[in-house]
């Protein structure tokens, strides 16, 4: 197949507007009212309006909460930070990979607003991490990714779908690249946000589960962003437009989601009854469904069409009980029922 070509520093020759995806014709220069994609510039102005930064949080309460944690509780934010430290490390770089390709001027620049939001969640966990721990423990749980078995297996599903891209960079190595981004920011993430939230859910870590919502916020718009270079890949590129693609796409998701449910399993199981485990295992399967339609292919999981974790909803309005933006960004939450209704996240 046909290999990528970066994108062109500049070219007095091409229009503003790309010629194509990738592999087109572009000046490389931005002009957001001559743009390719319509779809661009809300996005962008969406994602900026998300800005925030970690030092806005003020995290005194956790740290007196922290101490209080059960073992298990304890043991699942550490571990999770860990991963969600490695995650968000690793879609920095892919990012910019990604956007060495992407022929048009304002992708590129969608690309590098995300990989700034990517370092700005990697260094929230270290402001949370060193609000708790000692530098000691911080090191060691940055390095749980190496040594933890389970969460090495479910990273490096990841990480080898990124490298096969990296190494390789063809359009339907991007495409398929694309497929694991989405499992990242759409599907890895989720089981441990809801740990995070369970806890808000019943007053504590307030503050760590703010950091959350906001990071949970910034990877929906990831999701929007790159399953609609998915899509628009597709539409150019016909040949990209197989049922071994859409068989790819649902074969991967299922195996992340199996993943998924492995590491739930692991860091939560039975050992924190308010998240039963089998309504987190329903959860994954309807967040795996809901990326795969995202992406234009059929769901792989037959059912699975609601959230059995309803009680999420009240973390859907990020600005809800919100300070003044030059102040502490802060939220109260209220204890919340399983009757709350759900839509989206």
């Amino acid at each position: 197949m046909t290999k990528l070509t970066q994108r062109k520093l500049y070219d007095v020759n091409a229009p503003n507007a790309s010629t194509g995806i990738i592999l087109g014709e572009s000046s490389n220069i931005l002009n957001w009212d001559d743009v390719r994609f319509k779809w661009a510039y809300p996005l962008y102005k969406n994602m900026l309006g998300n800005f925030w930064t970690p030092f806005e949080i003020n995290m005194s309460t956790d740290v007196k909460q922290f101490k209080s944690l059960t073992p298990p509780e304890e043991d699942a934010f550490k571990k999770i930070i860990g991963l969600l430290a490695f995650l968000d490390s690793v879609q920095t770089d892919y990012a910019m990979h990604v956007s060495k390709y992407l022929t048009d001027s304002s992708l590129n620049a969608l690309m590098t607003v995300l990989a700034f939001q990517e370092v700005v969640h990697n260094q929230s966990y270290s402001y949370v991490l060193s609000s708790l721990v000692n530098k000691n423990e911080q090191d060691e749980i940055f390095e749980y990714w190496k040594h933890d078995p389970i969460l090495r297996e479910r990273n490096d599903f990841i990480a080898e779908g990124y490298e096969a891209f990296v190494e390789n960079p063809t359009p339907r190595t991007l495409l398929e690249s694309i497929v694991y981004d989405v499992i990242l920011e759409g599907l890895n993430f989720y089981s441990g946000f809801s740990f995070f939230y369970h806890l808000a859910r019943n007053q504590k870590m307030v503050s760590t589960s703010t950091m959350i919502n906001y990071i949970n916020r910034d990877e929906q718009l990831h999701v929007f962003l790159f399953a609609n270079i998915f899509k628009e890949l597709r539409i150019e590129n016909p040949e990209l437009q197989t049922e071994e693609i859409d068989q790819f796409v649902k074969d991967t998701f299922i195996k992340a989601a199996e993943l998924e449910i492995k590491w739930a399993n692991y860091i939560i199981g039975e050992k924190i009854p308010e998240i039963p485990i089998q309504d987190l295992e329903d959860y994954i399967k309807f967040m795996a469904n809901k990326r795969v339609n995202e992406l234009g292919v059929e769901r792989p999981f037959e059912g699975y069409r609601s959230n059995p974790m309803k009680w999420i909803k009240v973390y859907e309005d990020v600005n809800q009980g919100k300070t003044d933006f030059f102040e502490q960004k802060s939220r109260q939450y209220t204890k919340v029922s399983e009757d709350n209704d759900f839509d989206d996240l």
